[in-house]
């Protein structure tokens, strides 16, 4: 499966050289047990089923510590690896193989981890015409990497921040007044994004459509509710289902007919991908 990284090198840079940072400080004390002029290779292994992604993230904090180090890939982004699966196998120092382990596999276990999430929704409902999407219900720091990763679970971004799309919820109907005030002041605004409000009811729901808001969350519907919202949106507004969905329930909510299902579980509600590094 390719899929290409939308990331700037720079970025992945920056944010392998924070993470660095971080864990080594002044200097990696026991690496320093190590001649200078050892060399090794090791082995990334898979000790599960997942969904890969982050290579980008694994290459760069080795490269970080020594340009020569060598990787080679046995998979790719997006692609299903196995339990006991060699992922890839990295040549060069010792001491630069020791020290960049930990924040190359932080990053691809974290990374694979939303990927594998995603999948695992997205193969509840493959067979019908819904979107899987993320939130902005990020790890600090890695919400366009987790974005990505999401992307490379075969899920679709929701906005990616505050900037790329107007999204009007509780707190921000009760300020502007109404849902026709709120939507009508973002109009105003002349964005070029589509217009998102997020509704708790029914009554809410007619509000959104007669504003003309381009696209309606609805927010906790049951079942029942959720058909009702399809049947009475005839096709005038996007429809996105959201709130406490799991992947117990992701399929009934598909069902329904809604083009969109929202998931903050996807980025936040993670477990790393069980790795392992060995050197030969």
């Amino acid at each position: 499966m390719t899929i290409k990284n939308p990331l700037p090198a720079a970025f992945i840079e920056s944010q392998v050289k924070l993470a660095l940072l971080e864990d080594i400080g002044q200097q990696d004390l026991t690496a320093n047990l190590i001649p200078t002029t050892s060399m090794a290779t090791a082995r990334l292994i898979s000790r599960e089923e997942a969904t890969l992604c982050g290579t980008a993230w694994f290459e760069q904090a080795f490269k970080h510590l020594d340009e020569n180090i060598t990787i080679k890939w046995s998979v790719q982004d997006g692609d299903t690896v196995q339990a006991d699966m060699t992922i890839c196998e990295i040549k060069g120092p010792a001491r630069q193989l020791l020290t960049a382990e930990r924040t190359a596999m932080n990053f691809l276990q974290t990374l694979s981890a939303t990927a594998t999430t995603t999948a695992k929704y997205v193969k509840q409902v493959a067979d019908l015409e819904v979107k899987v999407l993320d939130t902005r219900k990020t790890i600090p720091g890695w919400r366009v990497a987790q974005k990505y990763a999401v992307q490379c679970g075969g899920g679709f971004n929701h906005r990616v921040g505050l900037y790329d799309g107007i999204l009007i919820k509780e707190n921000h109907i009760m300020a502007a007044g109404s849902i026709a005030a709120a939507v009508n002041h973002a109009k105003q605004l002349e964005s070029g994004v589509a217009i998102e409000v997020e509704v708790e009811s029914i009554e809410e729901l007619l509000q959104a459509l007669a504003a003309d808001a381009d696209i309606i969350l609805l927010d906790n519907f049951d079942l029942s509710d959720l058909r009702q919202a399809v049947t009475i949106n005839k096709g005038k507004a996007l429809l996105e289902a959201s709130g406490g969905i799991d992947l117990t329930t992701i399929r009934g909510i598909a069902e329904t007919g809604v083009d969109r299902i929202s998931i903050g579980g996807l980025t936040k509600d993670i477990k790393a991908i069980d790795l392992s590094m060995r050197f030969l």
